[in-house]
């Protein structure tokens, strides 16, 4: 049973880092496209980042300031975020998707087939 568990959220200041974690079970996660995605409220859920066996790609107002990676053996995605904006604030996901990662990608959510729950990142000013 595929499961995603995130977890890392919470509020900071304009400025400030945070770091997200995914833990995957029910698969093994370095064979997939993996992915960040959130949602503000009464925004549609966009696309911030993905990995797929290393590859990476980010939306343009994630490039310069997150960093997606995955830690193999713990089977766990992550998203160092730094800079942080009010803007970003918003409800954080990870999914994952059996489709391949091209260089550029719109992330689209209907890719993906399995979610965690979320974890609220809160930016303030």
């Amino acid at each position: 049973q595929v499961q995603l568990v995130e977890s890392g959220g919470g509020s900071v200041q304009a400025g400030g880092s945070l770091r997200l974690s995914c833990a995957a079970s029910g698969f093994t996660s370095r064979y997939y496209l993996m992915a960040w995605f959130r949602q503000a409220p009464g925004k549609e859920r966009e696309g911030v980042a993905g990995i797929r066996r290393g590859s990476t790609v980010y939306a343009d107002s994630a490039k310069g300031r997150f960093t997606i990676s995955q830690d193999n053996a713990k089977n766990t995605l992550y998203l160092q975020m730094n800079s942080l904006k009010p803007e970003d604030t918003a409800m954080y996901y990870c999914a994952v998707s059996y489709r391949a990662l091209p260089e550029k990608y719109s992330f689209p959510p209907g890719d993906f087939g399995a979610w965690g729950q979320g974890t609220q990142v809160t930016v303030s000013s």
